[in-house]
């Protein structure tokens, strides 16, 4: 029999003391159901940053892979945004990174509010958080974007009693590109290349990569017609690479 209380992992440790007293068994409970009630909740962590009690970055890859499977299947619009808190290590080295938690916990708990319960926000690692925003219209994006930038600037954190801090944050999107099977590397990449403009361009601002910017790359074109290789070798209009599929808005 497998010592549970040997387990090393704290969040398994506080699991354990979550689910009962020592790790015991509820009354009437059996074993398999105890077992199987430690193993959901490990799962369940496996996911979750333990700072801000968000989804962590094995989370966000899960279901952007998932997200990708719907865009290629139905054609759905679904943005991706990544966000930035600005000045973070100022933070952390002007008040401490205590404060520096505390802010990321404010921001998150905003995040968090921003959304619907179909989306999905993560703590994308360090003071990066990232969305993902399924049935968004690309008519809709920046509204969106702008709605949660707004919301987080609007914040006051206080992160002692006599200080008060006031954030914002750079957010750059993405949608995936309508019926063709992408990658999360792509995708995040589109994200990041506009995440990148709003922090040269000044910090405190949205950019979204909307889908009739876009043309598909060489890559994605790649994937899109991968398929029919083992049928016949690409025509000469499937190969050339002045033909570049725009994707509709």
């Amino acid at each position: 029999m497998i010592d549970l209380h040997a387990l090393r992992l704290d969040d398994a440790r506080a699991l354990l003391e979550h689910a009962g007293q020592d790790g015991e068994r509820e009354a009437g409970e059996s074993a398999a159901a105890y077992l199987q009630r430690m193993i959901d909740g490990l799962c369940e962590l496996s996911l979750r940053d333990p700072l801000t009690g968000l989804g962590n970055r094995r989370h966000f890859l899960a279901t952007l892979e998932r997200a990708i499977e719907v865009v290629a299947r139905s054609g759905e619009s679904i943005l991706l945004l990544l966000l930035d808190i600005d000045h973070f290590k100022q933070i952390n080295d002007t008040h401490g990174h205590l404060a520096g938690d505390q802010v990321l916990q404010a921001v998150a708990a905003c995040l968090a509010h921003c959304v619907r319960p179909m989306d999905t926000v993560v703590r994308y690692g360090g003071e990066e958080f990232a969305m993902i925003l399924p049935n968004c219209r690309p008519t809709c994006g920046r509204t969106v974007a702008e709605r949660v930038r707004r919301a987080v600037e609007s914040l006051s954190i206080a992160v002692t009693p006599l200080v008060t801090l006031k954030v914002t944050i750079s957010i750059g999107g993405a949608y995936a590109p309508e019926w063709v099977r992408s990658t999360t590397d792509l995708w995040i990449e589109r994200a990041d290349m506009q995440l990148y403009r709003a922090k040269a361009d000044g910090r405190n601002q949205a950019f979204l990569d909307l889908p009739h910017e876009i043309s598909v790359s060489a890559e994605e074109k790649g994937l899109l017609f991968s398929h029919f290789a083992g049928d016949a070798a690409p025509t000469d209009e499937a190969a050339d690479p002045a033909i570049q599929p725009r994707v509709n808005a």
